[in-house]
This record gives C-alpha cells, sequence and structure tokens, in this order.
C-alpha cells in the first residue's frame, strides 16, 4: 500500500471517528447531569463506548502526525494558501484536543464548554480532509480515465509504447519495459511516495503536459537538492511513463478550455463585425426589443441593470456589447444590431451612430 492511499484511509477514518464522537456526544448530554457529583445517567457502555472512540481519534491524529509534520520540512515550495489553511486546521485541532483532555482530567468545572469544543474539533476535521482527500484520489480518477478505462489497461498500455519515443528520453532507457503495468504500477508508487515529499499531488497533476515536458519535468525534479533519498534515474523514467499515460484526460480537459476561448474570440470578433455594420440599423420599439433583451441579457444579470448604470453613448454601448460577448453572450448579428440600436435611442443620443464615430462621443 502506498503511503498516500494510507493517508487517505487513516483520513477516512479520522473523519468517520469525528463525527461518531460528535453526534454520540449530543446523545450522551441529554441525560441528567449530576453537577455536585459530576456524575451522568447516560449509560455505561455509552461512556465507554464514546471514550474508546475519543482515544481512536487522538490515535490516529497522532500518527498522522508523525507522517505530515516531517513533510513540512521537505517541501521545496512555497505553500499554497490551501496548504497553508490545511496546516492551521492541523494545529487548531491538536489544540483543542489538549484542551478537551485538561478540562477533563484536570479541571472538570469546565465540562459545559465540551459540547462546543467537540463541536469546533469536527468542524476543523471536515476542512482539514475537505483540503486534502480530494486530491489524493485525483489521480485514482485520471487513471479510470484512461485509454481503455483504466491506466493499466491493454489499450492504455499501448498508447503509452507509442507516446514514449516522443518523450525524449535518454537512449538507455528500455522504451518497451516502461510500457508494461508493472513499470506503470512502479511510476504511480514514486510519484504518490517520493514526488509528494517536495510539494502535494495539485502541483503535479493541475497541468497537462506533453511526454517531452513531463520527461523535462521530471528531470529538474530529480537534480534538486532533497534532504531525502533522490529519485533514482530508473524511477524517473517510471514516472514519467505514468504522467504520460494519466496524461490523456489532463490535455483533454485544456484543449477543451482552449476551444472554449476560441468560440470566444470568434463570436466577439463576429459581434464587433456586427457593430461596424450597424450603423444604419433603425431602432425598433421597446415592446419588440424587450424579447431580445430579455433572452440574451437575462442570462447574465437582470435588465435593470441597464436603468441603475445605462450607456450615455456610442462608444459605451459597444464598450457593453462587448463584455456581454466576453461574458459568453450568443447572439445572432441581427440580434446584436437591434439591441445596439435601442440602447442608443434610449439611453444614448437618440442616434445610431457608425462604430467609427463613436469615438468622437463624449
Amino acid at each position: 500500500m502506498s503511503g498516500t492511499s494510507f493517508n487517505a484511509i487513516l483520513g477516512i477514518a479520522f473523519l468517520v471517528l469525528g463525527f461518531a464522537s460528535v453526534f454520540l456526544m449530543f446523545h450522551l448530554w441529554g441525560y441528567p447531569f449530576d453537577k455536585a457529583t459530576r456524575t451522568s445517567a447516560a449509560p455505561k457502555w455509552a461512556m465507554y463506548l464514546h471514550r474508546g472512540i475519543g482515544f481512536a481519534y487522538v490515535i490516529v491524529y497522532v500518527v498522522m502526525m508523525t507522517r505530515m509534520v516531517p513533510r513540512l520540512f521537505t517541501y521545496q515550495v512555497e505553500f499554497p494558501a490551501r496548504t497553508v489553511v490545511h496546516i492551521i486546521m492541523g494545529l487548531i485541532i491538536g489544540l483543542i484536543l489538549l484542551l478537551k483532555i485538561s478540562i477533563i482530567r484536570f479541571f472538570r468545572h469546565l465540562e459545559e464548554w465540551m459540547p462546543f469544543l467537540g463541536t469546533g474539533l469536527l468542524a476543523c476535521t471536515v476542512v482539514l480532509l475537505g483540503l486534502s482527500l480530494p486530491f489524493s484520489f485525483k489521480d485514482r480518477v485520471l487513471a479510470k480515465k484512461a485509454r481503455g478505462g483504466d491506466v493499466f489497461s491493454a489499450a492504455s498500455l499501448d498508447h503509452v509504447k507509442k507516446v514514449l519515443p516522443l518523450a525524449e528520453l535518454p537512449k538507455e532507457a528500455p522504451l518497451d519495459k516502461l510500457a508494461t503495468a508493472t513499470e506503470l504500477k512502479r511510476g504511480r508508487e514514486v510519484m504518490v511516495t517520493q514526488c509528494v515529499e517536495c510539494h502535494d499531488m495539485k502541483t503535479i497533476l493541475a497541468k497537462p503536459r506533453s511526454p517531452q515536458d513531463w520527461t523535462h519535468t521530471v528531470e529538474r525534479m530529480g537534480e534538486k537538492p532533497a534532504l531525502s533519498a533522490p529519485i533514482t534515474e530508473q524511477d524517473q523514467w517510471a514516472v514519467t511513463a505514468y504522467l504520460i499515460a494519466i496524461s490523456p484526460d489532463l490535455q483533454a480537459s485544456a484543449q477543451k478550455k482552449r476551444q472554449q476561448e476560441q468560440e470566444k474570440k470568434k463570436a466577439k470578433a463576429a459581434a464587433v463585425a456586427a457593430l461596424a455594420a450597424a450603423g444604419d440599423v433603425e431602432a425598433k420599439a421597446a415592446t419588440e426589443v424587450k424579447p431580445l433583451l430579455e433572452k440574451h441579457c437575462t442570462q447574465c444579470h437582470e435588465v435593470t441593470e441597464l436603468d441603475e448604470k445605462p450607456p450615455t453613448n456610442a462608444k459605451q454601448v459597444d464598450s457593453l456589447i462587448g463584455r456581454m460577448v466576453d461574458n459568453g453572450l450568443e447572439a445572432p448579428d441581427a440580434d446584436i444590431k437591434v439591441i445596439r440600436a435601442y440602447l442608443l435611442k434610449t439611453y444614448g443620443k437618440g442616434v445610431a451612430k457608425d462604430p467609427k464615430e463613436a469615438d468622437d462621443d463624449k
């Protein structure tokens, strides 16, 4: 079992114990409590169960800290905001645990604060794991989305075999051997154990790369000084092959994003061309234009916003329509021309001037 998988299991257990402890605490505090003797009328078995869950929670916390704290001193990148919050939550959990243990052992007169401390402990636990667990499983998700439905499938291995020659690996690298399930598993093990010593999983998987880029990136990482054992050249080749294997999904996402950006640029260019030819369009009555405004403008905002901050000249009208296109407006050229003419007549100077003359409007 890899280090990341073990950490994920610990995290899930930590979360389950946190919920169990807090909800059992809520139940126990419903029984009568004798303040004079500091005893509860709750069943003994429930009290012992709650105590056992608490002990288990503390043990899991200590184990996780022994695994996580040393990594703080091996990170070679500045902590991102997500990691900073993760660290803060971990420290707060430790502080709350210390307070709870102190109250139980030495300051029983403060026991009425225990429900608040327990609830705060659960909240910190949820935030802590919400920031980390999703990225622990991200490479698993990418692996399942690889060719053939699994990164170790025949289709995926065939793909890796075809693209590895393009990865610019050293001549001595055994390409055929790297395109096997055994080497890909070895590569994943290197990624989730050695790579995460210097940065988190998000840093690795957030940005799609070409096979050549993965090779160069892994080589740079291998050359960096590390407090732990450096990644061997053979391990670098294996992790490069694995990253290439799970990259098609990443690259597909990036291609889709680029396609959307290109379509947006085309739509804006078409809108600019429509505005350039809109000088002679006659403004229609409000009753005719209102359906167009409701159809296109209300996709992002209410039509009443035009009345709150209306454009006052042709330049502002054209700028407004340009922003609408940037925000995702998709409308036929004819509709854009009609909307422009209406805005000029209603809010501007009453004349649908040619955009080339709009620069003179103040």
